[in-house]
């Protein structure tokens, strides 16, 4: 159960900053079109169509998240030097041009450089313009602030797999492509400007108050790269970007192992969003109580529990556990990342910074795919792959711990 005063909190932060919150949570939902539980529904039918093996296929999607990632480091900064209708509208741009070179793409080739543009506006771009607005516009309620517009990614991946399911089904996977990039045309461009018609791109201000100065001194990008101990949290903050593409992506061999059906697979993944929901909305609340600091260190315990589930359940009933507890681990990580980001590093460059950040986590999704294909293809079966899984995250957590201790110890 979520406390009513946690409810009441969100609902006064939610009416008294709706237009800049809807904007966010719009970002988040419509970085959906480059994400990857939304690119593997195409799968099939793209694979079908282009005659490509699952290697292939993996192999082209590496390629253009690779190159998608390296290319944020400098396209997500641009957002600390303009205006932030401008900066959304040109996102929004891109990603209907991205659907729309998806859609018409000829060949393998083009394939790469569609795969590339979904992953720049959408996962790359459309997120951290959503999370990285919020998090600089709010100091006071961040964390609420932040699984406030989390939502969107939640909602998106609970409901739109199976719509567009049925929608390549109907007219194909090259007009559905089309379809998502006539209807962005008419709607995120025209609501980006009405809900931040008012906003004032101070990239001081904090929400609801006139203070014109931050509460910690800003680092830039260069700085926090020269700094060692951003370097120790770095295998806990990538784990759950490169353990869930993994697993998402690979998930038809996952059911096809297990005796699972893919349709019941897939068609939980309200599972999944209900988990990053429920976690959110119970993360935002605590972190503004007492930091994301104290309690990013819980985040991979979920993910393990999700991975043991994975290991040992053999029935399909056990990929709703499964589902839900990843979720939780994406909902305290898209929440506590980027507010830690903020309370680490300051405001005035947080774009720079976080660019930085979400590139490395998508470097991170490029290779999970890739990775466990690896494994499977050594012989490594589904139960040992999720304990490896396991393995890892309680290495990187320990690394996390010690980590945030040292940027404690500085700061007191």
């Amino acid at each position: 159960m979520i406390p009513s005063t946690h409810l009441g909190a969100y609902w006064h932060l939610f009416h008294a900053n709706r237009p800049f919150l809807l904007f966010g949570f719009l970002m988040l939902f419509v970085s959906s079109a480059g994400q990857t539980f939304f690119i593997g529904v195409f799968g099939p039918a793209i694979r079908a169509d282009f005659g490509l093996s699952h290697t292939e296929w993996g192999a082209i999607y590496l390629a253009g998240t690779l190159v998608s990632a390296l290319a944020l480091t400098w396209t997500g900064s641009v957002i600390d030097r303009m205006r932030l209708k401008q900066f959304s509208t040109l996102v929004a741009i891109g990603l209907i041009i991205a659907c729309i070179v998806m859609a018409l793409t000829p060949s393998p080739i083009f394939l790469a450089v569609s795969i590339f543009l979904l992953r720049q506006t959408g996962q790359g771009l459309s997120s951290h313009t959503g999370l990285t607005a919020t998090a600089r516009h709010f100091t006071e309620g961040r964390g609420k602030a932040i699984a406030i517009v989390g939502l969107g990614f939640a909602v998106s991946q609970a409901t739109l797999p199976v719509i567009v399911v049925q929608s390549i089904d109907t007219f194909g996977w090259r007009n559905t492509y089309l379809i998502v990039a006539a209807v962005l045309a008419v709607v995120l461009i025209p609501a980006i400007r009405l809900l931040l018609k008012h906003h004032s791109d101070d990239h001081l201000r904090i929400a609801g108050t006139d203070a014109p100065t931050e509460l910690i001194a800003s680092v830039t990008r260069s700085q926090v790269l020269r700094d060692w101990r951003f370097y120790l949290l770095m295998p806990a903050i990538l784990a759950p970007s490169f353990i869930d593409t993994a697993m998402f992506f690979h998930h038809p061999a996952t059911a096809a192992a297990k005796g699972w059906s893919l349709t019941w697979v897939t068609g939980s993944y309200w599972a999944y969003s209900f988990g990053a929901v429920a976690a959110a909305i119970l993360a935002g609340p605590i972190i503004d109580k007492i930091s994301a600091r104290r309690t990013l260190p819980v985040m991979l315990l979920p993910l393990m529990a999700s991975m043991i589930v994975l290991a040992f359940g053999e029935s399909e009933i056990w990929v709703l556990p499964y589902l839900i507890l990843i979720g939780l681990t994406g909902g305290i990580s898209s929440t506590a990342v980027t507010a830690l980001s903020a309370e680490l590093y300051g405001a005035r460059h947080l774009g720079s910074i976080k660019s930085m950040v979400v590139a490395l986590q998508v470097f991170a999704s490029a290779l999970g795919p890739v990775t466990m294909g690896l494994m499977m293809d050594n012989g490594l079966s589904i139960p040992d792959i999720a304990l490896t899984m396991t393995a890892y995250s309680i290495v990187a957590s320990v690394i996390l711990i010690v980590g945030l201790r040292l940027y404690r110890t500085s700061a007191t």
